[in-house]
């Protein structure tokens, strides 16, 4: 088991080069891979629900997209006590304790997606627990920005969140490929309409093995948390994680302020769902997403803040991260870049299903979508693309804004994503009213990519700017707490998407989209690039 340090400078060039390098990058790449695996399960619902549809299960459309928003609150809401962790339990312990936690989600979806009958509301309960998988991104990112020093943290924090989003990438390709047999046991099921994998469609008729996306995730996470408690180290210097006890000690508050944030977002879901439960209690009352966003992340604040002790007065001296202008500029800023990505991401395959997988015709004077569209492209196919180069580019973003500045970057990306965000609901516009909507696909699908890769770079750049406005105290609690609104991101656009795909206008997401988008540009200038900003171009 690796040491605790007690002693961490990065700043100091010469014990960076003489030790602490390779403890970061030792550290950096146990946490990568990690982190990976978070975002797999908890998005593995975008890819479960096509294939869902492609079996015949019993489920609608409109509620299966309630999966990916559930995970999407959760996961996001998770972040909110996962910011601080690292001060509360270290390091090694978090990415540990936190990596073995997602073993559950995914057995449990192994097994519900074993039988075609499975209710919804389970389907729900496992998206709401894969939720874990969201959270770990506030640890992990908070951890990673004490290990490095400020002239690196675009690429430091660019390589963890670049090559950690990859997960929904690697679980992109992997889920599919590993449906195709039967590595796990188990009965197969008949595909009912052509599904496809990244090296082609596969007809219907074809067995699949759809449990395989929950199991084939035990294959990583058992070793990465062997790895994790080994290999990775807590920092324990005054700055970071002073002060820790007992591991078994740890892992209990680690649980509890998790729990905290369960609660949080089940009062959320609960007050958001009553119309598609399915089965789960509800209010009733149908509050608008708009409202409960709010309510659950000011409950999950005020819960943690209520815990007596230790935990609330640590709590209380990483609130200060609140009363810093800074936070919620880049609050909203990362919102723009990380949430556009996380969002799109999480909706990409389905919507690729749902617009392009049918035709769209009028029958009777009525317009309908539910006629199979043969000549539709495979879901499973292109899926992976956009967050495959969101999170390629990610590190790339980070480089260049170390050299150019973070806010310049930022600014010219909200530029690009304000002009792709009108391409693509243009041509959504027209596919979602054509019988062969395939037609616009490919501008549809160009458009969406470079939309990605501007999300990439920005979420990069912003990584910069954190870490150049708010000192190292502040600086990793920032990142977590920033990241935890963002992720929201991964419920609203689902949800925003659904609503207007159901409504037959999937365009009007899009606008609304780059609408707030021109606000970021505006807040990013006021901020860092005017004339007599707080902060020039950092």
């Amino acid at each position: 088991m690796a040491k605790d340090i007690e002693q961490w400078n990065p700043e100091d060039p010469a014990e960076w080069e003489a030790r602490d390098k390779a403890i970061a990058t030792r550290n950096l790449w146990i946490s990568i891979p990690s982190l990976l695996c978070g975002f797999a399960v908890w998005l593995y619902w975008g890819i479960v629900t096509v294939q869902m549809l492609n079996l015949g299960f019993n489920i609608a459309k409109g509620e299966l997209f309630t999966l990916m928003a559930i995970a999407g609150l959760t996961g996001a809401t998770l972040r909110i006590p996962s910011t601080f962790f690292i001060r509360i339990a270290g390091g090694r312990n978090t990415i540990f304790f936190t990596t073995a936690l997602l073993i559950i989600p995914a057995v449990g979806t192994g097994f519900a997606l074993q039988d075609i009958n499975t209710p919804l509301w389970q389907f729900q309960i496992l998206a709401f627990l894969s939720g874990l998988g969201g959270g770990n991104f506030a640890s992990s990112m908070s951890n990673i920005s004490f290990f490095y020093p400020k002239k690196v943290q675009g690429y430091s924090l660019g390589m963890n969140a670049g090559l950690g989003n990859f997960g929904v990438t690697t679980m992109q390709i992997l889920v599919p490929l590993f449906m195709t047999f039967g590595l796990f046991g188990g009965k197969s099921m008949i595909l009912k309409n052509t599904s496809g994998t990244l090296i082609g469609k596969i007809p219907a008729g074809t067995e699949t093995y759809i449990q395989n996306a929950g199991f084939l995730w035990l294959l990583f996470l058992v070793p990465l948390a062997f790895a994790g408690w080994f290999g990775m180290n807590n920092i324990t210097a005054k700055h970071v994680s002073p002060g820790l006890g007992n591991p078994i000690g740890i892992f209990g508050k680690i649980s509890f302020m998790l729990i905290l944030g369960f609660v949080a977002a089940a009062a959320g879901l609960w007050l958001l769902l009553p119309n598609t439960a399915a089965g789960l209690p509800t209010s009733g009352w149908g509050v608008s997403k708009w409202i409960v966003l709010p309510i659950v992340i000011i409950l999950t604040v005020y819960l943690l803040k209520l815990i007596p002790g230790e935990i609330g007065s640590n709590l209380k001296h990483q609130y200060k991260i609140f009363n810093n202008k800074h936070t919620w500029a880049m609050t909203v800023i990362y919102t723009m870049t990380f949430g556009s990505f996380i969002g799109f991401a999480a909706a990409f395959g389905l919507a690729i299903k749902v617009i392009f997988g049918y035709q769209h015709l009028i029958i009777n004077g009525v317009m309908t979508h539910n006629t199979i569209n043969p000549a539709g492209p495979s879901a499973l196919m292109f899926a992976w693309t956009g967050p495959f180069i969101g999170a390629l580019i990610r590190p790339i973003g980070g480089m260049i804004a170390d050299k150019l500045g973070g806010a310049r970057v930022t600014q010219y990306i909200s530029i690009v994503m304000v002009a792709c965000a009108l391409g693509v609901a243009y041509y959504m516009q027209l596919a979602y009213a054509s019988a062969t909507p395939q037609q616009y696909f490919v501008p549809f699908l160009i458009l969406f990519l470079i939309l990605f890769a501007a999300t990439g770079i920005g979420n990069g750049s912003t990584f910069r700017t954190i870490a150049m406005v708010f000192d190292k105290e502040q600086a990793g609690p920032v990142l977590g707490w920033t990241s935890a609104v963002a992720a929201y991101g991964a419920f609203i656009i689902p949800k925003v998407l659904g609503e207007q795909i159901k409504a037959g206008t999937p365009q009007y997401a899009l606008y609304g989209f780059a609408i707030f988008y021109v606000v970021c540009i505006v807040i990013n200038w006021w901020f860092y690039l005017r004339p007599g900003a707080y902060v020039k171009n950092p």
